[in-house]
């Protein structure tokens, strides 16, 4: 149950992520959500193995944002020289 609860998290992270950096990146609503999906996993394992905060917490919620949004500004760098 929590790799599902982090996906939903990690989707609206996603969203929260693309309207706080919005940009060309030409990505559409899929891509984005999987990028989200994609910080929000990683920011939450590395915060929880780091003891910055514990399952369940507020701080994970900003910790998937803020994940997500590094994606996407990674993503956006790799596109835009391809």
């Amino acid at each position: 149950m929590h790799i599902i609860w982090t996906i939903i998290i990690g989707f609206l992270a996603g969203v929260v992520a693309k309207f706080i950096h919005p940009g060309r990146e030409g990505m559409g609503f899929i891509m984005t959500t999987v990028l989200g999906i994609g910080g929000s996993v990683v920011a939450t394992f590395l915060g929880q193995a780091l003891g910055l905060y514990q399952a369940g917490s507020t701080a994970g919620f900003i910790g998937a944002v803020i994940g997500a949004i590094i994606l996407l500004v990674i993503y956006g760098a790799v596109k835009g020289r391809a």
